[in-house]
């Protein structure tokens, strides 16, 4: 019999619902995780037992009626909650993500027909170890996602599991059932029905895969993501997932794999795409300002376009200069450290850090130079190196005592002093820089 080590929290539920005489097993994705050999991050369970019945046993004090109408009770235990909810069927999702009712029913193995893929349709309990009637454990030997009886009913009662399907096979890197697949690709306008906010999770969580290009389905991003065309322009599509696939799968490079993405829409476009997804400001900002950046024609010396090293004229930011790999704009040698301290007086080091992960991606054959301007940045940063007007060691309030009047001209005398600043010329010190200020002022 196969044995699965059950969260503490999790087993004393379950030991409370069978000693209340209900049926409850640990269920879906923490049962697939174990058998992976991963760590579950949540522990679902389901059971016998109704709302009523969960919430009589464990207590009002320890549950949360997170879903009653569904049958689903959040219970507290052990400073973790726990999903629990009775085993059910569904009627017809008349909206094409939700089902217009359900019926609570006796049986777990009609619960698990409900479900999306066989490897999420598993059961177990210590006491009658794995339920699993449609071979989810054989499915996850063979590297296979699959939908749990006919795809196109999957899909059509819930179009969400379109996404789910290249997640899941993304997350593991897995293959996908060729009639699953099919489903799923002829299917995809169904998508029409999902909230943008549910689309762009399960997007994220998508890039966020260890390789998730091959898993980028044209036919599923041509409803998504339109603007792309993926089946107009295939080799364009594919090139785009190559690169996605060049940026180190973490977490803190999901922007940079999203802007990799949306970088042929420029970045107005880029914009309005994820506002259309119904992005976080935040997250808009860090991708369009990575896609402006990301040709990296500051390494390869394109004239057109942004250039992370020709930065903007804004706040307490830098004064335009350009400077190319190769261009010697202070003393000799200080290039690579000009460079990283206008991209600082721009961005803060995780930006930079994604923009250089981003550009590398796009010109591996600049592959070297970008890790050496991104570790110089981390250096910097390190060092606190004076890269931006907040950090000059005098302030607008010392150049007036000095004798520079106020006005747009003492902007331009700081502005004056951090470019002296970043390009070496002159020491991030108090008596240096009031001295230059005087001439500056005098010229």
């Amino acid at each position: 019999m196969t044995t699965i080590k059950l969260d503490p929290g999790a087993a004393l539920l379950l030991d409370a619902l069978h000693g209340a005489g209900h049926a409850a097993y640990a269920v879906g994705g923490c049962v697939r995780d174990s058998l992976l050999g991963l760590d579950p991050h949540d522990w679902d369970l389901c059971t016998s037992a109704r709302p009523e019945q969960v919430m009589a046993l464990f207590g009002e004090e320890k549950c949360i009626p997170t879903g009653l109408q569904h049958g689903t009770v959040t219970v507290k235990q052990g400073g973790r909650l726990y999903e629990t909810t009775t085993f059910r069927t569904e009627g017809a999702y008349s909206d094409g993500r939700h089902p217009d009712a359900v019926c609570f029913v006796p049986d777990v193995r009609e619960d698990l027909a409900r479900r999306d893929f066989t490897i999420n349709a598993m059961a177990y309990s210590a006491e009658e170890g794995l339920i699993d009637p449609f071979g989810g454990r054989d499915d996850l030997a063979a590297h296979l996602v699959r939908a749990v009886g006919e795809p196109e009913r999957r899909f059509e009662e819930d179009a969400l599991r379109i996404l789910r399907l290249y997640r899941f096979a993304a997350r593991f890197g897995f293959a996908i059932d060729p009639a699953t697949g099919a489903a799923a690709r002829a299917l995809g306008p169904h998508l029409d029905c999902v909230s943008a906010e549910r689309i762009q999770e399960e997007l994220l969580k998508l890039l966020a895969a260890p390789r998730p290009g091959r898993y980028l389905e044209p036919a599923v991003l041509a409803v998504v993501l339109p603007e792309l065309e993926p089946e107009k322009q295939p080799e364009r599509f594919a090139e785009l997932c190559r690169t996605i696939d060049r940026i180190e799968p973490t977490a803190e490079n999901v922007p940079a794999r999203l802007a990799a993405l949306l970088c042929p829409l420029g970045e107005a476009g880029a914009r309005k795409a994820l506002r259309k997804l119904k992005c976080s400001n935040a997250l808009t900002d860090e991708v369009t300002a990575l896609v402006g950046e990301g040709a990296g024609s500051f390494l390869l010396g394109h004239e057109s376009g942004h250039s992370i090293a020709r930065p903007i004229a804004c706040g307490n930011r830098v004064p335009p200069q350009r400077t190319v790999l190769g261009e010697t704009p202070g003393t000799p040698n200080t290039t690579l450290t000009v460079q990283a301290k206008r991209l600082l007086g721009r961005y803060e080091l995780p930006t930079i850090q994604r923009l250089t992960a981003l550009c590398s991606a796009r010109h591996p054959e600049q592959a070297e130079a970008f890790a050496a301007l991104r570790a110089e940045a981390e250096q910097l940063t390190a060092e606190n190196a004076c890269c931006r007007v907040s950090q000059l060691a005098v302030n607008g309030r010392d150049l007036m005592t000095a004798g520079v009047r106020p006005g747009p001209g003492l902007r331009q005398v700081l502005n004056a002093l951090l470019e002296v600043v970043i390009t070496g010329q002159t020491p991030n010190e108090k008596d240096a820089l009031l001295a230059a200020a005087a001439r500056f002022s005098a010229s």
